[in-house]
């Protein structure tokens, strides 16, 4: 029976992951937070999961290839420097880094890419995203994930071609970029739509998360995918065969 530990066990995520993981049939190795002996999870695991902070991830990456075991990164709120870590360690282990595990969010994704594939420039796109009050980052992993998606639909960077926080007399939208707005309030777990609107007509790609139990699926079956896997980076999508 593989054993799973938990990154982050004391978080909104910890007990989801704690119910999906018996749910699946396999073990529950532990789970460690600020402070904990990660090595000692490490160690004791067959694969881990991180829904934990930015700013733990370089010492879970360093005791994760130490112990040679795969990870699942589901943490959000990544920078650049967070990703050339990621990068450096899928050289000696598996590691895949999402900003959603939820696979019908990673449904979401493909049928994004696909429809900015096929619709030109002249298409707005807008994604609009919604959480709790508690949720720091903004916009959120998940809505960046589908900007990236928007993004390689078009062979475009998002990081050039992306439209936030507007204010005041903005003057008009740039054809081709990709726009995002973030509300946050009450107990939401995580409302997602992607719209593309055309001359005369629009398009909106949905997805709503009733229960965490969702991400925490998605992530048990991405794990036991993982472990299967040889170093390297991998993401959602191959889970899914996408």
């Amino acid at each position: 029976m593989a054993k799973v530990g938990i990154i982050g066990s004391k978080g909104r995520m910890g007990q989801a992951l704690v119910d999906a993981i018996n749910e699946a049939g396999l073990e529950h190795a532990g789970g460690v937070d600020k402070g904990d002996d990660i090595a000692g999870l490490a160690a004791a695991s067959d694969v881990l999961v991180d829904f934990s902070s930015p700013h733990a991830l370089e010492t879970n990456l360093a005791a994760c290839n130490f112990a040679k075991k795969p990870i699942v990164i589901g943490t959000t709120g990544l920078e650049e420097r967070h990703h050339w870590l990621i990068d450096d360690a899928a050289q000696d282990i598996a590691v895949l880094q999402t900003g959603n595990t939820s696979l019908g969010v990673t449904m979401l994704a493909a049928l994004v890419k696909e429809a900015a594939s096929r619709l030109g420039a002249d298409w707005d796109i807008e994604i609009v995203e919604m959480h709790h009050r508690m949720k720091v980052d903004a916009p959120s992993g998940t809505a960046l994930l589908l900007g990236e998606a928007a993004a390689a639909g078009r062979y475009v960077d998002l990081a050039d071609n992306s439209e936030r926080g507007r204010d005041g007399i903005t003057g008009a939208r740039k054809e081709g970029a990709i726009g995002f707005a973030s509300l946050r309030g009450g107990t939401v777990a995580g409302d997602h739509s992607v719209i593309l609107a055309g001359n005369e007509e629009s398009i909106t790609l949905s997805h709503r998360a009733e229960n965490r139990m969702i991400f925490a699926r998605g992530a048990v079956k991405a794990a036991i995918w993982l472990m299967q896997q040889k170093p390297g980076r991998y993401n959602m999508p191959e889970v899914l065969g996408l």
